[in-house]
């Protein structure tokens, strides 16, 4: 396994908390250099036009099953992601500032705090909950984004996640939930 010589991104934000996750969390998350990682996935997308409009603007995944490529290239400035679904890439940019994990995912901005909780059934997580979002760098009123939640945790020796946006007034944006094989 090829450690980071600093703190990763993750160890970074959760500190101690970090060695609380489960053996394919702390895999994931505490390695360097480009890695990639394979998987099945499933995305449910809202049907509207504001649905459509907002998915577009944070260039989110169109609906459907099947495989999901992950690339993640980290350094010691932060992590660049790309999951493939489909054939297309969902891109972004995570990095650490005031404590808080800052992802840049199309037009939007946004910034988490990172806890790790219990889930039934699952064990250890690590919970993100929006701190902050902007928009082409306005920003926008946090309540909006109360119905966005994402997970990820260990079950079956495998990683899992799970990620969901809804917002007021538009109803489903994306969910989108699946594993990946972590060595």
């Amino acid at each position: 396994m090829n450690t980071v010589a600093s703190p990763s991104l993750y160890r970074q934000l959760l500190a101690a908390r970090f060695d609380q996750l489960p053996p394919t969390l702390r895999a994931l998350h505490d390695r360097s250099g480009c890695r990639r990682y394979h998987g099945k996935v499933e995305v449910d997308r809202g049907g509207g036009m504001l649905s459509r409009l907002c998915a577009w603007a944070a260039r989110l995944p169109a609906p459907g099953r099947g495989t999901i490529k992950v690339e993640i290239d980290a350094d010691a400035k932060g992590e660049r992601w790309a999951r493939v679904f489909a054939g297309k890439a969902m891109r972004s940019r995570l990095w650490a500032h005031d404590s808080l994990l800052r992802e840049r995912l199309g037009l939007l901005r946004f910034a988490f705090r990172l806890d790790v909780e219990q889930l039934p059934g699952a064990g250890a997580a690590v919970v993100w909950h929006v701190a902050r979002v902007s928009a082409l760098g306005l920003p926008l009123p946090l309540r909006w984004f109360a119905g966005v939640t994402a997970r990820e945790y260990e079950r079956d020796h495998r990683y899992r996640f799970d990620v969901a946006a809804r917002l007021p007034w538009v109803g489903l944006v994306v969910h989108y939930r699946g594993w990946l094989d972590v060595d």
